[in-house]
């Protein structure tokens, strides 16, 4: 058992029957009454975001957690595949575990977080950008590079992503995981 002084960030937490991770905190004094710390959570498993004050003093059940390079198999109707990149020892995670599973490419290497005293997996991280291939896209006009005008493009993963006029099919981009926006064009 830890307390409140031990708070920082990206720490994880037991609380409210789930596992919280401490997004920020801040230690506060007022001049009259007592100390408190107001902090900020995200739910591992939800990804949820709530605000809670903790009082000074009050113990808090931290969590050690443990985060893995894995590699990216296949999918089937057992879940995800990853493969540990030092063990090579295979791990299966749910859907709702990954942050982007409609941007996974075979190969693709992810982070992988465990809950180290239980060893089972909490999350999936992808690379915050990947170079993926446009399969569809209606063909661009000439001349309309100007404009900020956005088209609906399907990727070499299944994946809808919004691109410029001037992406045409067979191009490669680069595209932003944590929102699913179009980043910038890629030489191939």
């Amino acid at each position: 058992m830890a307390n409140t002084s031990d708070i920082k960030n990206g720490m994880v937490l037991n609380h409210n029957h789930g596992l919280w991770q401490i997004v920020e905190f801040l230690h506060v004094k007022p001049g009259k009454g007592a100390a408190f710390v107001r902090t900020k959570l995200k739910n591992i498993e939800t990804g949820k975001v709530v605000d809670h004050t903790f009082n000074a003093g009050h113990k808090i059940d931290p969590v050690r957690i443990e985060t893995r390079e894995h590699q990216y198999l296949y999918n089937d109707e057992t879940g995800f595949i990853f493969m540990n990149n030092e063990t090579y020892e295979q791990v299966s995670l749910e859907k709702h575990l990954i942050n982007a599973p409609e941007f996974l490419k075979d190969g693709l290497n992810c982070l992988v977080v465990f809950h180290a005293d239980e060893e089972r997996p909490i999350s999936c991280e992808l690379p915050s950008h990947v170079e993926v291939e446009i399969t569809y896209t209606e063909p661009g006009i000439k001349g309309d590079t100007a404009t900020n005008t956005l088209k609906p493009a399907t990727v070499d993963t299944g994946a809808e992503v919004r691109v410029p006029l001037f992406i045409d099919t067979g191009d490669w981009i680069k595209v932003d995981t944590r929102t699913g926006d179009y980043a910038e064009r890629v030489k191939k």
